[in-house]
C-alpha cells in the first residue's frame, strides 16, 4: 500500500529486470526494453516525448567523444504506469552518427533506439549502467509526482557498439525509487 494525494491504493512496483532488458534478443525482435519490465500486462506509457539536437551536457559529451562544437540528438520522455509518472528517460546519441535517422523522430520504430542504432551499423555489444540514489530536484519532483520525502534513484546507462569501444548513447533516467524494483540476475 502507498499513500498518494491522500489516499491509499495499491501500486505494485516494476521490477526493473537491468540484465534481460538489453539483451539482444528483447530489442533485436522488435521489442521495447521497457517491455521486460512488464511481464503483468500492465502497459508503461510515454506521454511526454521532446527530441531536438544540441549541446549535450559536458559530462555526457566527454563520454560520447564529442569535441568541441559537435553535437548530439537528446531525447526526454516521462513514462507513466496506471496512471502515475514513475520515470524520466533522457538520452544523448551523436548527430553525427544519427542525424537523419529514425531516432531523431518522437517514434523511433519496433525495437526502439538499439534496433535503429543496428541498422545504422552500430549495433550495441555492450552496455554499463552506474546507480545512485539522491533526493528529487524540484523539477524532477514536479514531473514525478513525488510526494514530500520520496527519494528517487539515478541510473546513467551508455551503450557501446563496434567490439564495445565505442560509446554511442548515453542514458540519464530519474526513477521514482518508491516505484521500482532493481534485479540483477546473472551467473556466476
Amino acid at each position: 500500500m502507498r499513500k498518494e494525494w491522500g489516499v491509499v491504493r495499491d501500486f505494485q512496483p516494476l521490477r526493473r529486470r537491468g540484465i534481460q532488458r538489453l539483451a539482444r534478443e528483447q530489442w533485436g525482435t522488435g521489442r521495447s526494453v521497457w517491455e521486460a519490465d512488464l511481464g503483468d500486462g500492465r502497459e508503461l506509457v510515454v506521454d511526454q516525448v521532446e527530441v531536438r539536437e544540441g549541446a549535450a551536457p559536458e559530462s555526457v559529451a566527454r563520454v560520447l567523444g564529442l569535441g568541441a562544437g559537435e553535437r548530439a540528438w537528446v531525447r526526454s520522455r516521462r513514462f507513466v504506469l496506471d496512471g502515475k509518472p514513475v520515470l524520466l528517460s533522457t538520452s544523448y546519441l551523436p548527430a553525427s552518427l544519427v542525424g537523419g535517422s529514425a531516432i531523431t523522430q518522437p517514434d523511433t520504430g519496433p525495437g526502439g533506439i538499439y534496433a535503429r542504432l543496428a541498422e545504422l551499423g552500430h549495433r550495441p555489444v555492450r552496455f554499463r549502467e552506474e546507480i545512485r540514489s539522491r533526493m528529487p530536484l524540484p523539477e524532477e519532483a514536479s514531473k514525478l509526482s513525488l510526494p514530500a520525502g520520496t527519494p528517487v534513484m539515478l541510473v546513467c546507462r551508455t551503450a557501446f557498439a563496434e567490439e564495445g569501444r565505442r560509446p554511442v548513447e548515453v542514458n540519464d533516467m530519474v526513477l521514482d525509487a518508491a516505484a521500482y524494483v532493481l534485479e540483477y540476475d546473472f551467473d556466476a
